[in-house]
């Protein structure tokens, strides 16, 4: 019998990526899911690769920009499922363009997105959980959580205010039951680069040859359900440049600043 049995697992993002690879990796191990993102199409086309029972799946299409709809989505996954017990705040966006160059519009977007989604929607599913004594909030941030790379201002401060809203949300609830992960991938193969906003808020569509050559999102997906069920409270998953880069910003701060000037990790 896996840990996964029977669990109710939300997944944002779950078009594409690792959320789409995190999909996967539950649906082996006989869990009721739950996925969401803008696209109603891709979702159907992931949820028809899961080989779940339709009565184990619901697609749910959410905007985490749209922070007003996240109520009424957690009723829906109550109302069928009873519970969450794992929530993956997985949506994301990015940009590329210097903050001199960036609009206001766009940080905007990039906050509402990764930072206000996550939070939001956690804040709806936890009264639940607390009832309930128990649950699982896995958060994907980034490695830019803990570090920065230029262009990528909004992006990077989205993931580290992500990393000190659920710090505080973990050592507020441990007692409570609730478990918190967070997630900090380095590159991966994914359409992020592709899909990041330009400074005027259009997709830039082009490819990253650093994303291209990353690890694959099912690696990724694997590494998060293996923590989950260990009770880590976060895991890095990324090569040794990205590890390496942020050890080099805790004890040589100095050092990183002169090496990230110079250099880019995405």
């Amino acid at each position: 019998m896996s840990y996964f049995d029977n669990k109710v697992v939300w997944i944002t993002g779950a078009s594409s990526g690792i959320g789409e690879a995190l999909a996967y990796t539950f649906a082996k191990h006989k869990v009721k899911l739950i996925l969401s993102a803008r696209r109603a199409d891709e979702l159907a086309r992931v949820k028809a690769s899961c080989g779940l029972p339709d009565a184990d799946i619901l697609v749910l299409p959410l905007d985490v920009s749209d922070h007003a709809g996240f109520d009424a989505a957690t009723k829906k996954v109550i109302e069928q499922f009873g519970r969450v017990d794992i929530l993956v705040n997985n949506a994301g966006l990015s940009h590329w363009s210097k903050i001199k160059d960036t609009s206001m519009d766009v940080i905007k977007t990039i906050l509402n997105v990764n930072f206000f989604g996550a939070v939001g929607l956690t804040k709806a599913v936890l009264p639940h959980m607390l009832e309930k004594k128990k649950g699982n909030i896995v958060v994907i941030s980034s490695i830019l959580g803990h570090i920065v790379t230029p262009k990528q201002g909004a992006y990077n401060a989205s993931k580290h205010a992500l990393m000190g809203f659920f710090d505080t949300l973990r050592a507020e609830t441990t007692g409570d039951g609730i478990k918190v992960l967070l997630v900090c991938p380095g590159f991966v193969r994914t359409n992020v680069a592709k899909n990041s906003l330009d400074r005027d808020g259009k997709p830039i569509n082009k490819d990253n040859n650093l994303i291209a050559g990353g690890l694959d999102p099912l690696y990724v997906s694997e590494q998060v359900l293996n923590a989950i069920q260990s009770n880590k409270e976060e895991i890095v998953v990324a090569g040794f440049k990205e590890k390496l880069a942020i050890v080099i910003k805790r004890f040589a701060p100095g050092l990183f600043s002169k090496f990230i000037s110079n250099n880019k990790l995405a």
